[in-house]
């Protein structure tokens, strides 16, 4: 399954905030063997988030999506949502009983309208419950094509997609991804010369062009890192995979030049 990341946020194209939500989700669909391919950020304009889904569902199976999901009138990405799946609005009852709890503990008496409209959800969808904010999550389903909105604050995002995302995502996988690093030496230890990128790479020479697994160098402040990824139908199989080919790379490189392996998690 071909899965592509949408989130949502002026805040995030103005610079104000990291989009730390699509690394966490990246890594997460890596992990579970998905194929993503494209992340798009889009401002709070329902005609832009539309054009955005377009060109997604376009080119994949499905989209997840974060942000959007608060009570202000700019937080349009699940209303947006229900009208291109065509769904029908409902309140949910135990996700504004969850919420009315949670802001009563916060000292709030009394509930506002724009409060409440957290709470309504699509009709005939999974609803991902917020335990650590207000907006629930949900999952739509439309002739083939999937979707899942997400509360935009890590904070909340990042625990809700482990307890409904990943189950949820890991029924469309057959495959796992499983990565293990060569942490090289930095250059203020030996000669860049060595340790660089570009050398690295040359000393593994045809190693690169390995399809299954990967090979590939980036270049890091404190050292290059060289990471070898498997795709396999479970991670011990994976990292048998990858057994051969570390030891060709150690060799490559030079063991004593290499500070640390690792497996990438």
């Amino acid at each position: 399954m071909i899965v592509e990341i949408i989130s949502v946020g002026t805040e995030l194209l103005l610079g104000n905030i990291v989009n730390t939500n699509a690394q966490f989700i990246s890594k997460e669909l890596a992990k579970l063997g998905m194929e993503c391919y494209y992340q798009t950020v889009v401002g709070d304009n329902p005609d832009r988030i539309k054009g955005a889904l377009d060109v997604a569902f376009s080119r994949g199976d499905m989209v997840i999506l974060t942000g959007g999901l608060g009570p202000t009138k700019d937080d349009l990405t699940k209303e947006m949502l229900m009208d291109y799946f065509h769904k029908e609005v409902v309140l949910d009852k135990k996700a504004w009983e969850m919420m009315k709890e949670r802001m009563t503990r916060s000292g709030f008496t009394q509930f506002s309208d724009s409060q409440k409209k957290q709470a309504y959800v699509p009709k005939d969808s999974i609803i991902m419950y917020n335990h650590n904010g207000t907006a629930p999550g949900c999952i739509m389903e439309n002739n083939g094509k999937y979707c899942m909105l997400f509360p935009g604050p890590p904070k909340e995002m990042q625990p809700m997609f482990k307890e409904y995302g990943v189950p949820y995502l890991r029924k469309f996988s057959d495959k796992v991804f499983v990565s293990m690093d060569i942490k090289m030496m930095s250059r203020d230890e030996v000669s860049v010369t060595i340790v660089g990128e570009g050398p690295c790479a040359e000393r593994l020479g045809d190693l690169c062009d390995n399809e299954n697994p990967t090979v590939a160098t980036y270049a890091k402040e404190d050292g290059c890192l060289i990471r070898i990824t498997a795709a396999a139908q479970n991670r011990d199989e994976a990292l048998k995979i990858i057994e051969p080919i570390l030891e060709k790379c150690k060799k490559a490189l030079g063991e004593k030049y290499i500070k640390k392996i690792f497996e990438d998690k």
